[in-house]
């Protein structure tokens, strides 16, 4: 279905299950772009530990654009029009994010994603996320388009449930992850960043592409 080349030295698009692919090194053209977009977000709505509703601090630091961004705090998980840190909406999503994450989501079947949010993490060494669904969305029609930017990281793919045992993929600087139909609520996480150096420095950043409206 895919040649094994088509999106260079030796990384290709790869069935995770029905509904999900990896599109290995996807990205990589476009990250320098990409980095120096995310760095413009990070200005007007810098990265931050969010609470979770329990009370404890996420290792994830976390910051968004787009129409509305996903948040959590002691009040629970939600989108948000405008940022709970400014009190100002959240900065319009680059078209550089919305054209890489169009093409993403076409080529693993998924013709015409159009996101309005895009949910930006930003991992140092030692840092994780739990498995965990996205469901805050209304409906679960679009897939997640997810992109990886530094560090190399293991992605955990899991099942229907939580206690499903998930499968470990290598995410590097460029791969791009989609899934959506029947994998729509698969539980995903990422386990425990070791450090090193890449394009994006001493860190991994996560670009999840999401229809939340």
């Amino acid at each position: 279905m895919f040649a094994p080349d088509l999106f260079g030295e030796g990384r290709h698009a790869m069935p995770l299950r029905p509904g999900a692919m990896l599109l290995g090194g996807f990205a990589a053209p476009d990250a320098p772009a990409l980095l120096e977009d995310l760095r413009r977000v990070e200005a007007r709505a810098p990265f931050r530990n969010m609470v979770t509703p329990g009370g404890w601090p996420m290792s994830v630091a976390m910051t968004n654009c787009g129409s509305v961004g996903w948040v959590t705090d002691r009040t629970g998980y939600r989108y948000d029009p405008l940022d709970p840190q400014t009190g100002e909406p959240w900065p319009a999503m680059p078209e550089t994010f919305r054209r890489l994450a169009g093409r993403a989501a076409e080529v693993a079947g998924y013709r015409g994603f159009e996101p309005d949010s895009c949910l930006m993490n930003r991992y140092e060494p030692g840092s994780r996320l739990s498995l965990h669904q996205d469901r805050n969305e209304l409906d679960f029609d679009a897939p997640i388009v997810s992109v990886s930017l530094g560090l190399p990281a293991t992605f955990l793919w899991g099942g229907a449930t939580r206690a499903d045992r998930p499968m470990r993929i290598r995410l590097f600087h460029g791969d791009v992850v989609v899934w959506g139909g029947p994998a729509r609520l698969t539980f995903h996480g990422v386990d425990t960043l070791s450090g090193g150096e890449s394009p994006a420095g001493e860190r991994r950043y996560n670009l999840t592409f999401r229809v939340a409206r």
